[in-house]
């Protein structure tokens, strides 16, 4: 569902702030595959999905997305198969609208604009029970500004808009890293519910050892641009924090150094 083919990027290229993000990175997901991403400060965690994203051009490599080739798709082009949520709970949704409109705007991604409604009853409906399930309060809150919401209630509609559409692969880029421990763990659970229940491929991004190893089949550890490690299955169910870093220090001849990842 997604393949990263010897891609390489490098920022200010021939200047005193070069830096090599990428470095011949290459990665093949499976269709339903749920892979957590971790690494320390600059590994290039976040520059990966950028890449995937169409954020910035590629310096060299090739990017396919269900058999087709993205690379050289600029970022709006791209979207259509791509769902995204962003660290700050703030991104990714219209803060003056209602949630009623912003989900209307989400299940239209891609899809030709005319002068009806803007929404049905049907959707309405459809809506409602949807957030239901989501246990935070907010199918009864349909034509309240998203603005008003919460962090972790905006994360989760977010969330859900990034997935009605049902994309070939959704993006999380450390989006519970701004909440806090008990909302974030709410939002990991309804991550795990909604990738399950949809089969999404999906790419998440965490600086929490504990959450990168609990969720998804996959695990993938970066430094200075590569992926050093990779791991899925019963290796990776009985992988512990102490062994991840154990395991970093020897495939990368350095310490763990990310605060935020150790403190978690």
């Amino acid at each position: 569902m997604l393949e990263l083919k010897h891609v390489c990027k490098t920022f200010n290229p021939g200047t005193i702030n070069e830096k090599a993000a990428l470095q011949d990175v290459n990665l093949h997901l499976n269709p339903g595959d749920f892979v957590t991403v971790i690494g320390g400060n600059g590994a290039g965690k976040s520059t990966m999905l950028n890449m995937v994203a169409g954020v910035y051009p590629i310096d060299s490599g090739s990017v396919v997305i269900d058999g087709v080739d993205v690379t050289r798709l600029t970022e709006h082009k791209r979207a259509r198969y791509i769902g995204r949520v962003f660290q700050d709970p703030m991104m990714g949704t219209a803060a003056d609208m209602e949630i009623m409109e912003n989900l209307a705007i989400a299940a239209r991604r891609g899809k030709r604009r005319t002068l009806r409604w803007g929404f049905t009853s049907q959707e309405r409906t459809e809506y409602r029970e949807k957030l239901a399930s989501f246990d935070l309060g907010l199918e009864d809150r349909l034509t309240a500004k998203v603005g008003l919401l919460s962090g972790g209630q905006r994360q989760a509609l977010t969330l859900l808009m990034a997935t009605l559409q049902r994309p070939k692969i959704l993006l999380l880029d450390e989006h519970t890293a701004a909440l806090d421990p008990k909302t974030a763990a709410k939002v990991l659970e309804l991550t795990d519910r909604i990738v399950s229940e949809n089969a999404l491929t999906t790419l998440m991004v965490t600086h929490n050892m504990k959450d990168a190893i609990t969720h998804g089949n996959r695990l993938i550890m970066m430094h200075n641009g590569h992926i050093i490690y990779d791991v899925s299955g019963e290796e990776k169910k009985k992988l512990t924090v102490e062994a991840l870093i154990e395991k970093f220090a020897q495939t990368s001849g350095q310490d763990f150094a990310n605060d935020r990842a150790l403190l978690s």
